[in-house]
């Protein structure tokens, strides 16, 4: 699955993670101010507040895209000369792009952030009976917003077009891959099936659930600073009371509670919903040779397998009902959590110079956070299905390398009356 896409899998992710750690340190460090020696300006704090499109090419920004580019090429270059791999073009360079692009689309959140506060103080002036806010200034930053709001639009189309394409030349990879060594494979239970359509509804998977996982990086790496920096208008918490940096911390507890709850109510849908796909895939095998072989897909055989179908998925429909209820309440009351955490603010707004605006932005930065620490939760189920498909693929690959079946395997052998072994043929005669 990896290997077919990225040159040495383990070792480049773990080298992923390691380079952009040094790249970000640096960046914190003092790397930022670098840019005033290219002659691009001095970045200042004043630049994560522009209202306007002028906020992407400010001088922290146009520094910014310059080391990043600066990074990329670096850890390409070590990439392509130390391990070179057919598809490197794409797995390397086409997923820093991906990240670019992403990056700037959380960037663009951020901007219209900024551009809420402003607007919705000067409604809440407009409300006043001496206001002297004019239509005008309200309909200048409508137009601010609809500059912001297109170059949205196009950053979206432009990610989602590269990201399709990207996530195809990963399935041509794995397609190339698994064809080069079909000798090994086709006598596997549902070769053509895990090669055509098990790689296709991984790839697509991949293609929501990993822009997503992204994005919400991304969205945590902009928007947690502000977070921060927004609750110094906050009084107190609710039960808690005055606490430092009240609404970073409340977001982290919230989501972890979230997530640990979720992870823990559907701890058994992965295997589940892998064993589904055995059963169905069992029984739409039997009714295939049933075409051509008389003596194949008799009723009670086909009894049989779809009794194992019904039986999982009522067990399915189980497990998933009452996931489905914690996973319904957490998030009905998720969407009340920011509202009740700023009642006591609300309250003494007057005192503390707490503004419509500011709420607006105190509400839009609470949920970015909260929903991107939320990705498990809200993607679990997502996850489940990818999950059971690597299962898949994983068994699948056993026979290549002549490693051990996964213990779900062996079980399906088991329960067919096969011998376990190394996966080349004894999962062909186990269904």
């Amino acid at each position: 699955m990896f290997q077919s896409f990225f040159p040495k899998p383990k070792l480049f992710f773990l080298s992923v993670i390691l380079w952009t750690a040094v790249a970000m340190t640096l960046w914190y460090a003092g790397a930022h101010n670098w840019g005033q020696y290219l002659g691009l300006g001095v970045a200042s704090p004043e630049d994560e507040t522009i209202v306007g499109i002028q906020y992407f090419w400010s001088p922290s920004f146009l520094w910014l895209y310059l080391y990043y580019v600066i990074a990329v090429v670096i850890f390409a270059a070590f990439w392509f000369k130390w391990s070179p791999h057919p598809w490197q073009w794409w797995s390397i360079i086409g997923s820093s792009v991906i990240l670019f692009t992403t990056y700037f689309g959380v960037q663009i959140s951020v901007a219209l952030n900024n551009w809420r506060r402003p607007f919705f103080d000067l409604v809440q002036n407009a409300f006043e009976d001496d206001s002297t806010v004019t239509a005008v200034q309200l309909y200048d930053l409508i137009g601010v917003f609809a500059a912001i709001a297109f170059m949205a639009i196009f950053v979206f189309v432009a990610t989602r077009f590269l990201v399709s394409h990207w996530i195809f030349r990963w399935r041509t990879a794995m397609n190339d891959y698994y064809m080069a060594r079909w000798k090994q494979l086709r006598h596997i239970e549902g070769a053509s099936q895990r090669v055509q359509e098990d790689t296709m509804r991984f790839a697509g998977i991949m293609e929501g659930l990993g822009v997503s996982m992204i994005d919400s990086v991304m969205t945590l790496i902009a928007f947690l600073p502000l977070l921060w920096s927004l609750s110094s208008y906050i009084t107190e918490l609710p039960i808690v009371g005055d606490i430092p940096a009240p609404l970073f911390i409340a977001v982290i507890f919230w989501s972890t509670f979230g997530t640990v709850l979720l992870a823990a109510v559907g701890i058994k849908l992965p295997g589940l919903e892998f064993r589904n796909q055995r059963v169905e895939a069992a029984y739409r095998k039997e009714l295939v040779y049933g075409e051509d072989d008389f003596d194949r897909a008799q009723p009670m055989t086909v009894s049989e397998l779809f009794g194992h179908v019904r039986r999982n998925y009522f067990r399915l429909y189980f497990h998933y009902m009452y996931f489905n209820v914690f996973r319904s309440l957490f998030l009905q009351a998720d969407n009340i959590f920011a509202y009740f955490l700023l009642i006591p603010t609300i309250v003494a707004a007057g005192t503390v110079g707490f503004t419509f605006g500011i709420m607006q932005q105190v509400l839009t930065a609470f949920n970015q956070v909260s929903n991107s620490f939320q990705y498990l939760v809200n993607s679990w189920t997502t996850i489940v299905e990818l999950l059971s498909i690597y299962k898949r693929l994983k068994a699948f690959e056993a026979a290549i390398t002549g490693e051990d079946l996964p213990d779900i395997d062996k079980e399906w052998l088991k329960m067919h009356g096969a011998p376990d072994g190394d996966g080349t043929e004894t999962m062909g005669s186990g269904v």
